[in-house]
């Protein structure tokens, strides 16, 4: 799966690049002198032969340049630049930096790049970074930023609709793609039905969403990753934050360990929604239960200048119902060891533990404890995974492996009736996913760039449990009954599926301030989620491939033209644009029959139908980074359809995420006479989401049953919504410590009822009429106030 981003030394070509023999090499770490963390994407530029790196995701770089003295530029966006004079006569020369942020701030870049013109110079394409601070500043529902959300008025990105959990890239389904805190895979990113998310704010330091163009030290997913990064603490001072807003409460606080070797930060959140509204509810709704908390932590020490440790965790849940109810959580440990071999050679391993667990319960307030109903499902992988760079002057390689072990239960049910007690439900499935990857950045000419590498996957499905075979001769769309089945104990393997990933990406420089973009990947999946909902809940069923469930495969080729111009503000062009195309091939994709049972049902593979998908579309995006007023708008133009036998008279259908024109727009405003006020405001525009209607009816004794006759035949009508947002800065006063500010947002500002879904029943005055009822999750404005603090 996914490894630390950004965690190549890419060369930069400023002017014509002069001839690099093999030579010398200065290496370090460069890091916040506010707080002591490792920057991400620093530019290190060595003046006289115009080439350079980037530090990767714990601010480690390496240049490769041959004997003599050369300058050094050290540049990252909201920082002071730093000129160093390094003289190479030794061949190993350590070079660790700090940098202070700039005395004048810059207008907050929006989606920050970290060196200047790096959209054009980078060979990354089909790539977004969130800088946080910009984050915070987005409208957001409720006033609470969130980065699932702020995700979604990025290109290519797009959600079926409010209160649906995850988000859709490129046509792929939500378990398409890979959502990693610290290295960890979370399977549900969502708390309170995809409203918010699970990362604390306060906590992240750095995101990161790779769409195309993914190298080969990532697998497990064919659409995207999301690479979430976590703060490593406060290694200066002690430093405590926090908001309090309508819906939920955020505290946290980090500090120096060890004399500065170390440090750690713990932050929290919990909502309190069902604590406010207890006054209010009905004599049937008392003490109903609903709500999320979380809890995120990190530590790292400096065991010394080559060797460097990080533990951090996750622990979230969401309890949601009165007397029926259900909950989900997640839960992840990641450790990771840093060490340097050599000025060349760098090592980071990863060793994680991930759970998520969700179930259902018909007696959640324990009223009748003789009679109740409980369902239970979870997902738990072991992972260790060493990721070795290897830097050798225009040439950065990286390599290494991964082992995943998949247990997964897919459902059990305990039921009480009159005391009597029984249990049943569908027995655990165990997976061994491996994988070896190797690859090379390489400055193939001054303004040529090239990243090619190859991945081998291999998944074994084992026992113990048992494997069925199903009819094949029955009629497309219909339940296959089971045929035989057989057992298999702990030590064998029930099926094996190996595939090669190849990695392609090339970047070629028009100009100083344009470039054109190529990339080509083929990734494969293992795991899969099932549903037949309108937008996916925290109650689909998750399963692994087996002996009649294919692993999803998809090949992705894009292209892209990207252009700066204006006036250079030192770290960056004014104004940024880009286009880029896509196509995609999706094969082994899942979907269900009609009256698919996907509950505990122990013979579910008999309800799936397997097809193919395809996905293609333009992203244009243009974004201004300084000025009074900035900002981005994105415009998305894309189609996602399948082909599954005994679907739609197997011929191409849309899925239900299938979204044709997607336009957002994203302000930031800073009034230069209002030194304590600053403004945002975004708006969004989609096209509507599949819906299945019905497209006839049957009569019999006065009832009326709609009859179904195609998948996704018709459309909701068009999303579209207005935020907007003010913040007012405290107070400064000589000597204080507290930072602090008040956000007041409206979310939704002209009430506009979007439809979620549609759906049929008969008309309570006449049931032979049926009418269709539009379903939305917001039908009015939402007004909201958070006060945050930091000390």
């Amino acid at each position: 799966m996914g490894n630390s981003k950004g965690q190549t030394a890419n060369s930069l070509e400023r002017s014509p690049a002069k001839t690099v023999h093999a030579g010398y090499t200065v290496s370090g770490y460069i890091k916040d002198a506010a707080n002591g963390e490792g920057l991400i994407g620093v530019s290190v530029y060595v003046k006289e032969t115009g080439t350079g790196a980037v530090t990767n995701s714990y601010g480690f770089f390496a240049v490769t340049v041959p004997p003599g003295t050369y300058n050094l530029v050290i540049s990252y966006v909201g920082y002071a630049r730093q000129t160093k004079t390094v003289d190479l006569t030794e061949r190993n020369v350590r070079l660790d930096l700090e940098l202070s942020q700039e005395g004048k701030q810059l207008q907050e870049v929006v989606v920050s790049t970290s060196r200047e013109d790096d959209n054009v110079k980078n060979i990354e394409m089909s790539v977004n970074k969130i800088d946080v601070k910009t984050l915070k500043r987005i409208p957001a529902l409720l006033g609470e930023v969130d980065v699932i959300r702020s995700i979604q008025l990025l290109p290519g990105v797009s959600t079926v609709g409010e209160g649906a959990t995850g988000f859709n890239v490129r046509g792929g389904s939500i378990d398409q793609n890979l959502v990693l805190l610290d290295e960890a895979p979370i399977y549900n990113s969502s708390h309170l039905f995809g409203f918010f998310s699970v990362f604390n704010p306060d906590a992240v330091k750095d995101v990161k969403l790779i769409k195309g163009g993914i190298p080969s030290n990532y697998g497990g997913r064919i659409s995207s990753i999301l690479d979430v990064r976590l703060k490593e603490g406060n290694a200066k001072k002690a430093e405590l934050n926090g908001g309090i807003g309508l819906i939920f409460s955020r505290l946290s606080y980090e500090r120096p360990l060890f004399k500065g070797k170390g440090s750690f930060i713990v932050a929290a959140r919990r909502s309190y929604a069902d604590v406010l509204a207890q006054p209010f509810l009905n004599k049937d709704l008392k003490g109903a239960k609903f709500y999320f908390y979380d809890l995120t932590a990190k530590g790292n020490y400096r065991i010394n200048d080559k060797n460097t440790v990080f533990l951090s965790g996750y622990l979230g849940r969401d309890v949601f119902g009165s007397d029926f109810g259900f909950n989900w959580g997640n839960a992840t440990i990641s450790a990771r060891w840093n060490h340097v071999f050599s000025d060349r050679l760098f090592l980071n391993t990863t060793a994680y533990y991930s759970n998520y667990d969700y179930s259902l319960n018909t007696d959640l307030k324990q009223k009748s404890p003789d009679d109740f109903f409980r369902t239970d499902s979870r997902i738990v992988n072991y992972s260790v995974k060493p990721d070795f760079s290897l830097f050798l002057g225009k040439n950065t390689i990286t390599f290494g492996g991964q082992a995943i072990i998949h247990d997964f239960q897919p459902g059990t049910a305990t039921a009480a009736s009159s005391g009597a007690v029984r249990s049943f439900g569908v027995a655990n499935k165990h997976a061994l996913e491996s994988a070896l990857y190797i690859g090379n950045e390489q400055q193939f000419t001054p303004k040529l760039q090239l990243q090619y590498g190859l991945r081998y996957s291999l998944f074994n499905y084992r026992g113990p449990g048992e494997a069925y075979t199903f009819q094949t001769d029955v009629p497309f769309g219909t339940r296959r009954e089971v045929v035989t089945t057989v057992a298999y104990r702990g030590s064998d393997v029930i099926k094996t599926y190996g595939n090669w990933e190849p990695r392609f990406s090339a970047k070629y420089d028009l100009s100083p301030n344009s470039s054109l973009k190529l990339s080509y990947n083929r990734l494969a999946q293992y795991i899969h989620l099932i549903s037949n909902t309108t937008a996916s809940t925290p109650l689909d069923v998750w399963t692994t491939s087996t002996n009649n469930i294919k692993p999803q495969i998809a090949d992705q080729i894009a292209g892209g033209y990207f252009k700066n111009f204006g006036r250079s503000n030192g770290t960056g062009s004014e104004f940024e644009a880009s286009v880029e195309v896509y196509y995609k091939w999706l094969q082994n994709q899942i979907d269900y029959i009609d009256g698919a049972s996907l509950i505990l049902n122990k013979y579910l593979e008999g309800d799936l139908l397997s097809g193919k998908g395809r996905a293609y579309g333009a992203e244009f995006f243009v974004k201004r980074n300084t000025g009074v007023v900035n900002g981005w708008v994105s415009y998305t133009l894309a189609k996602t359809e399948r082909q599954v036998d005994g679907i739609n008279n197997s011929n191409w259908y849309p899925t239900r995420f299938d979204k044709r024109h997607v336009l957002t727009t994203v302000l930031l405003f800073d009034p230069p006479n209002a030194k304590r006020w600053n403004f945002s405001a975004t708006f969004t525009y989609a096209s509507g989401t599949p819906g299945t209607f019905p497209t006839g009816r049957f009569e019999y004794d006065g009832h009326v049953t709609p009859i179904y006759e195609a998948r996704n035949n018709y459309r909701i009508p068009a999303y579209h919504r207005l935020d907007l947002a003010a913040t007012l800065q405290g107070r400064k006063r000589a000597g204080k410590r507290k930072d602090d500010n008040w956000v007041f947002s409206v979310y939704n500002v002209y009430a506009r009822k979007n439809a979620f879904s549609v759906y049929f029943q008969p008309n309570t005055d006449n049931p032979r009429v049926t009418e269709a009822i539009r379903y939305s999750v917001f039908a009015t404005l939402i007004p909201s106030v958070t006060y945050n603090f930091k000390f």
